[in-house]
């Protein structure tokens, strides 16, 4: 299989997964908007999570619910239409290798979008319009899994996929934390359960979490779940190990074995609550997140040939 074809399944793994997860993203800061009144202030911290603080900026004067919610949906960088459009030119470059009901499914989420972005953009139609959005990804993500042979294209897809999901659960963790921390609004943490409910429907994880989860919903349990859990298909833990039954089954697996590896020892090691007492919860979810971004690295230097891409890696980890 040629690098190049290599490197479009990968990025049209990570591209889909993207569009779905910033829709996810969106949607939880939504809620929390309308569980929590009075709570504007967190489309600002949206975009540094995402990465995107500077190019909104450069575009609009004011982080407004409006604004921030235009910019996610329907901008040239982070947006989920961008990613969506990426990820169809790669399906569109790798045709022969893919099943053609692939390519009709993302220009169908493609047209979507593009005819029903103001529908989002309201808070009124913005929940119908952003789970369309999720279905349609999961309905790509489920048949390709059902009909695309297991095979190195499709490892290169799975690869992708995963490693942006553990990227952006990394990053709806940092949406809690983040607005726990806030020290210019204190009342927030006296709903910290709402908060940390919300962060657990941004990944469908709130029933599985209570399967596993006997007590009242709180951030020691919450964060260790979407990290740690190894059977919940959107925690960090299981998105690696995904990664790892990868590698092992493509040549010269040995720098990204030895990374991924590497960042799971970080994550099994961490005692949670103390971090959460301690305050070091987003200091710890900015390190996995550069472990990320070295794992993209070593990916890319094992398979790809060479150590930069025209493509944008994972957005920048908040400072």
């Amino acid at each position: 299989m040629l690098s190049r074809v290599a490197e479009r399944m990968y990025w049209f793994g990570r591209y889909a997964e993207r569009a779905e997860n910033t829709a996810r993203l969106i949607n939880v800061n939504t809620n929390l908007v309308l569980d929590l009144n009075g709570v504007d202030y967190i489309w600002q911290g949206l975009l540094e999570i995402t990465g995107c603080n500077e190019d909104f900026h450069k575009k609009y004067s004011k982080a407004d619910e409006r604004n921030v919610i235009k910019f996610l949906l329907d901008s040239e960088a982070c947006s989920v239409r961008n990613s969506v459009r990426l990820a169809r030119e790669n399906v569109r470059t790798s045709r022969e290798i893919m099943p053609n009901e692939a390519w009709l499914k993302i220009n169908k989420l493609n047209l979507y979008l593009g005819n029903n972005l103001d529908a989002g953009v309201k808070r009124a139609g913005r929940q119908a319009f952003l789970q369309a959005v999720i279905d349609q990804c999961h309905e790509l993500t489920g048949y390709l899994a059902g009909s695309m042979s297991n095979d190195v294209p499709y490892y290169f897809i799975k690869m992708g996929r995963n490693l942006e999901r553990a990227d952006m659960t990394t990053r709806i963790i940092d949406v809690g934390c983040l607005n726990l921390l806030a020290s210019d609004h204190p009342e927030i943490t006296e709903h910290a359960d709402i908060l940390w409910m919300n962060v657990l429907k941004s990944l469908t994880g709130y029933q599985m979490y209570r399967q596993y989860v006997r007590d009242r919903v709180n951030g020691e349990d919450v964060v260790d779940f979407l990290t740690s859990n190894s059977n919940f298909p959107r925690s960090v833990e299981h998105c690696l190990s995904e990664l790892v039954r990868c590698f092992e089954r493509l040549p010269a697996p040995d720098q990204p074995l030895r990374q991924v590896n590497h960042t799971r020892r970080q994550i099994t090691t961490r005692d949670i609550p103390s971090l959460l007492k301690e305050e070091g919860l987003h200091d710890f979810i900015d390190e996995i997140q550069l472990d990320l971004a070295t794992l993209h690295d070593q990916i890319r230097l094992a398979w790809f040939g060479h150590e930069a891409t025209a493509e944008p890696a994972t957005p920048q980890a908040s400072a």
